[in-house]
């Protein structure tokens, strides 16, 4: 396969809102978008940390950035009259599984009636397509050794992983009942699994816990060493949700489903081997401690299986979890050094693109 074939002319100039700007997924979703060529909006809460990606990558500097919480339907309402956008990613989301346990109610208002509110903007619209990012924790979970498909149950033990499988019901609903037949736009969900990069300080997410110890010379704290996640860097889901947008607008019909991103079986690996892994990179010598406290249930073993995307839209992981791990430490070193953030994407991005597979 050649290089990855982004279509810049296709989305020089395109209308674009991506919900959820100011989180880590969404600032890298802009930054890529904005390298294309499109002309991009952003609706989302203001960034919860600091240090932040949205800061760092200076995100308003070039994005139509407007602060408002999606289970405001008229706020969420008068950005898409404001802006008009063509294309819709919806990344906005709570999106720790431990902090739905804290707050559920607050869970599943964003993930569930936050996403309604979106599709109702939609509605009334004059959008092209959608969008809507959900997860692999969506899939009910029986830790098979085998990657779940499109195709299988919907479910969840935790309120994030359930909120999550109705947020995939609520886009089947939007989609049957209002974007076919002939009113038809391009409308998919899609899903991915544990995604690492530079310019992630969420709390409760292992890649940033694991630089935080390395820069304070302390071990990692660790809740599940063996647990198996299917590791990829960012940019592979980020590639197949803009690819699948691409596909939508030329083919409504044909692309309006259900799609997993995930990642080679050999980037399905346990926690205890990324963090030995980043640790290594650094240069450092790699210390785990377990996590003190009590800890709500989570899956030990979790992967996707992708064989859709790689039929129907040509898309296929391009980093290993070597090399993505490699990017990882790579950023926040340049972050550590002091250096503009946003070139260090722009060259990560562009090393994606022009990574070509067997």
């Amino acid at each position: 396969m050649e290089a990855l074939a982004m279509n810049a002319t296709f989305w020089t100039g395109k209308r674009v809102l991506v919900t959820g700007h100011t989180g880590f997924k969404g600032g890298w979703m802009v930054a890529w978008l904005r390298h294309l060529g499109a002309e991009v909006a952003g609706l989302a809460l203001p960034p919860s940390t600091t240090p932040n990606l949205f800061d760092l990558a200076q995100t308003a500097r070039d994005t139509v950035s407007v602060f408002a919480d999606i289970r405001d339907p008229l706020a969420v309402k008068a950005v898409f009259d404001r802006f008009q956008p063509e294309i819709v990613f919806h990344m906005a989301a709570q999106a720790i599984v431990r902090a739905s346990y804290d707050d559920p109610v607050g869970t599943y208002a964003t993930n569930v009636m936050g996403t309604v509110h979106v599709f109702e903007a939609v509605r009334t619209s004059g959008v092209r397509v959608v969008v809507n990012v959900t997860s692999d924790k969506c899939y009910d979970n029986k830790e098979w050794v085998w990657g779940y498909r499109e195709t299988d149950p919907l479910g969840g033990k935790d309120p994030y992983s359930s909120s999550k499988a109705c947020a995939e019901l609520v886009t089947a609903a939007y989609r049957s009942s209002f974007f076919s037949g002939t009113h038809r736009i391009g409308f998919a969900s899609a899903r991915a699994g544990n995604v690492i990069g530079g310019g992630d300080w969420a709390q409760d997410r292992l890649v940033p816990d694991v630089i935080a110890a390395i820069r304070n010379g302390q071990p990692v704290p660790v809740r599940n060493p063996d647990a198996v996640r299917p590791w990829q860097h960012v940019l592979e889901p980020l590639s197949g949700y803009i690819l699948l947008a691409e596909h939508l607008w030329r083919d409504p019909a044909a692309f309006s489903s259900e799609w997993n991103f995930g990642p080679d079986a050999d980037s399905v690996r346990t926690v205890r081997w990324l963090v030995d892994r980043l640790a290594l990179l650094w240069g450092v010598p790699s210390q785990q401690m377990p996590q003190p406290g009590q800890h709500p249930h989570e899956a030990r073993l979790l992967s996707l299986d992708s064989s859709k995307a790689r039929a129907h839209l040509g898309w296929a992981p391009r980093w290993g979890l070597d090399r993505a791990a490699s990017a990882v430490v790579e950023w926040y070193k340049a972050f550590e050094q002091g250096a503009a953030v946003r070139p260090v994407m722009v060259d990560q991005i562009d090393a994606f693109m022009n990574t070509r597979l067997n």
